[in-house]
């Protein structure tokens, strides 16, 4: 004997037309017409092999067997409520896991501030992150949400990248620094025995300092190098009076405000800094990604 093969979409459809009392108003509260109700029911009483109701003109009577399979019908619809009210809820109330790649030391992003803030306001989503300076595969290590910092990112059809905040470049150093080595006051004065504090790749290569004054372009860096892959370390060897950096005005204005560093050559840029939200390339995205984002835009987006 062959099984019989049920479709639960079928049982919660018999359900819905016995509980309106009639084709016309099952028809009605689902939006399938009378005929696709009708025939979906009569395929499903040929599979179970047995009539479920006693059609007339003006009402539908339930056979015995029909009794006993409404029971089950109504379980399923139930289940199938319920699965949609979870998922409802769901959506406006964010749960679950969400993991989150995030540069290090990347302090224009506030990160301490944005974790506390979203563990208070979504007590229900647990936090997983991940800090640090390597580009992620996002799909194959399962994170939900990569925040990364570049001029431009490379394409990939599977990602999708939103834009969250501009920063602004520029060269800083210590006066303490300044007074022992003078101010340079154009791009080719740093080539006069200054030393540039720059940043290595994940590569290895050392960043080249592109400054733009409209116009007018300008490529290098001074004589003497003191490289490392640490922003904040770079930072604070600056504030010491060990050589120029260059920083995001955002990053470097506590500092300036303190008088432990000031912007020179202030005419001339660095290039710009996006901020931005990677998210695999899917339709829809849970709504404690869609909660991050927000506030990840509330907290560094552009005022």
């Amino acid at each position: 004997m062959s099984a019989i093969k049920l479709y639960a979409n079928d049982l919660i459809l018999f359900a819905h037309v016995i509980d309106a009392g009639s084709f016309t108003r099952a028809s009605e509260r689902t939006g399938l017409p009378k005929s696709t109700l009708s025939r979906r029911l009569s395929e499903l009483e040929d599979e179970l092999g047995e009539r479920l109701m006693q059609r007339s003109t003006r009402r539908l009577v339930l056979t015995d067997f029909g009794e006993s399979i409404l029971e089950y019908a109504r379980r399923l619809t139930d289940e199938a409520e319920a699965a949609s009210s979870l998922a409802q809820h769901r959506q406006v109330t964010p749960h679950g896991t969400l993991r989150v790649s995030l540069p290090p030391e990347f302090r224009e992003l506030s990160v301490v501030q944005i974790i506390t803030e979203f563990s208070q306001r979504y007590p229900n989503v647990r936090l997983e992150l991940d800090l640090s300076s390597r580009r992620v595969d996002i799909v194959a290590e399962r994170f939900d949400v990569a925040v990364r910092a570049a001029t431009q990112l490379p394409d990939d059809s599977a990602l999708v990248a939103r834009q969250i905040t501009t920063l602004n470049n520029g060269l800083y150093a210590s006066p303490k620094y300044l007074k022992r080595n003078g101010t340079p006051q154009t791009p080719a004065d740093l080539a006069d025995d200054h030393t540039g504090l720059v940043l290595v790749t994940s590569g290895g290569d050392q960043q080249l300092w592109r400054l733009t004054r409209e116009s007018e372009r300008w490529e290098g860096v001074p004589p003497n190098i003191l490289s490392a892959n640490s922003l904040g370390l770079q930072q604070e060897l600056a504030a010491q009076g060990l050589g120029i950096v260059g920083l995001s005005d955002r990053y470097a204005q506590p500092m300036v405000e303190q008088g432990k560093l000031q912007r020179i050559l202030p005419q001339w840029r660095l290039p710009d800094t996006i901020v931005w939200c990677v998210t695999p390339g899917r339709r829809l995205l849970p709504q404690r990604t869609l909660a991050f984002i927000d506030l990840l835009k509330e907290v560094v987006g552009d005022a």
